[in-house]
């Protein structure tokens, strides 16, 4: 072969290599956009059902598709296309109201017209207490050794979806509180880290979520790490990684 026939093909290589890394980006990019994004988890206001350490995909289709949709949200449109409302008990990804810009994680609790209200720490749905049942406690095994116990409870919405809820502190700063009017086209987030959750019940912090601003539906946890470990430390995986938790469906 002739050097200029070398040249030749290694230019044809590199438009090739080119052309597949393209190819991948803009694949990746539309999945990203109308299927699935990942998330982590950086707080612990999802205790128990989510730990600090998750990552997980969530799903941009399933509520249909807003401007926060789009990378950077930008404002292509107003409101949302194939829209469906979430469901009561529905772990949500969406964006912070106060800003439009940070992401939140929570559980949808309220749907339009509902009125919410905690009382003594028990949650109230239109007038009725939600069944909160207490089963097992929630333990943690800190690096010294120590168990770190907390009361854990299983709460269950009128929809029948159950799921499990920490109690830290007996009538804590958001056990008690107004009953909050959920307006039309928005949504009453809590997180299931009852006292250690920064959500709707804070009317200036987070407040009502408009259905605009949601993101997505969690789905599935891809990986999981100790809270204490690094990603990028995958040496450390033998022993930091959540195996157990990988793959889990998040309810």
């Amino acid at each position: 072969m002739s050097v200029e026939a070398e040249k030749m093909e290694a230019r044809s290589s590199v438009k090739d290599t080119v052309r597949v890394i393209i190819h991948a980006l803009i694949l990746a990019l539309i999945v990203r956009i109308f299927l699935f994004q990942p998330f982590n988890i950086p707080s612990g206001s999802m205790i128990p059902t989510l730990l600090i350490g998750d990552y997980l995909f969530v799903s941009k289709y399933s509520y249909g598709y807003s401007r926060y949709s789009i990378p950077f949200g930008l404002n292509l449109f107003s409101g949302r296309i194939w829209a469906k409302e979430p469901d009561r008990g529905d772990v949500v990804v969406f964006k912070l109201p106060r800003d439009n810009e940070t992401d939140y994680i929570k559980r949808v609790i309220g749907l339009p017209g509902d009125e919410i209200q905690m009382v003594h720490g028990v949650l109230n749905i239109n007038g009725n207490a939600v069944p909160k049942v207490r089963v097992d406690d929630f333990v943690v095994t800190e690096p010294s050794g120590r168990e770190r116990h907390t009361p854990r409870y299983m709460e269950t919405l009128p929809n029948g979806v159950t799921y499990p809820v920490l109690d830290l502190v007996q009538d804590g700063f958001g056990d008690n509180t107004e009953v909050y009017k959920v307006p039309e086209g928005e949504f009453f987030m809590m997180g299931d880290n009852r006292d250690n959750s920064t959500d709707s019940r804070f009317l200036s912090e987070v407040g009502f979520v408009p259905f605009q601003n949601l993101v997505g539906k969690a789905q599935i946890i891809f990986f999981s790490i100790d809270e204490n470990s690094s990603f990028w430390e995958f040496w450390h995986w033998p022993t930091s990684v959540r195996w157990s938790r990988i793959l889990q469906v998040v309810h």
